[in-house]
């Protein structure tokens, strides 16, 4: 009888981008739990101690690393001297708060040029910076959290829509280019509890002269499950995705939305 392949990272490092608050929280604790020595990145190391703290409390290994994503010169740089001081990584999590709500047709150029540059030109360097170590360790898992934006757009965020769709089709580009044992697949998280979420709903019951209250009773009669997600459902997906017993899954991207979207 075959094997069956093992969900533990033991012996892997993760790099996790946005880790500190929400979906990108959730995963690095996933990680850490799964066996996987975590390197927390967001723009402020303080608001990464606590994380760093629960992971090291619970056994695991983690470090906080501060940098911008859209500055990426000096990411690139903060990511060599990563590398140097502690070896390889095998994961990497492309995690970034997404564009401002409104129209796209009443979306500036620089908007539309931010974000682009904040997901995917920051989610590439990345990928370049880590790539070599992944290749050389015959492992690599990238994942990114994108949106069900990916499947079908979504009122009023326009630009959003717009630059999820182009990391989806980034990533499925590179992973018909990446070695055997490298995969890239992309998680797309419904109504998810966050501050994101919070956010959009507020800026929603203000638009429509509502309640926040109301807006999350409309999006959750979407949702088939009947309730919003909590982020640390999505970071199981993708700790899964992460892990040996994903090998074969490459260039997919996975809704973890309650069964909201209507396509196939």
């Amino acid at each position: 009888m075959a094997d069956i392949p093992t969900t533990s990272l033991a012996g892997r490092r993760a790099l996790v981008c946005g880790a500190s608050r929400g979906i990108g929280r959730a995963t690095a604790l996933a990680l850490a739990a799964a066996g996987a020595e975590v390197t927390a990145l967001a723009r402020t190391e303080d608001a990464l101690e606590s994380l760093v703290g629960e992971i090291e409390a619970a056994g695991g290994t983690a470090r906080a690393l501060a940098a911008d994503l859209d500055e990426r010169d000096a990411l690139r740089t903060a990511i060599a001297g990563l590398l140097s001081a502690t070896g390889d990584h095998h994961i990497l999590i492309n995690n970034t708060g997404g564009p401002k709500g409104g129209p796209l047709v009443a979306a500036a150029e620089e908007e539309l040029s931010v974000a682009f540059g904040r997901h995917v030109l920051a989610s590439h360097a990345l990928v370049q910076a880590l790539l070599p170590g992944m290749t050389e360790a015959g492992y690599g898992r990238i994942v990114n959290v994108v949106s069900t934006s990916v499947r079908e757009p979504i009122p009023n965020l326009g630009v959003s829509n717009t630059i999820r769709g182009a990391m989806a089709s980034w990533a499925k580009s590179l992973s018909r280019e990446l070695p055997p044992g490298v995969t890239i697949n992309n998680v797309l998280p419904g109504f998810t509890d966050t501050d994101r979420l919070g956010q959009l709903a507020q800026a929603r019951a203000l638009r429509e002269d509502g309640s926040v209250d109301g807006v999350y009773t409309a999006w959750i009669g979407q949702v088939p499950e009947g309730r919003l997600a909590r982020p640390e459902e999505t970071a199981a997906a993708i700790a899964w995705l992460c892990s040996p017993a994903a090998a074969y899954i490459r260039g997919v991207s996975l809704p973890v939305d309650g069964g909201r979207l209507r396509s196939i």
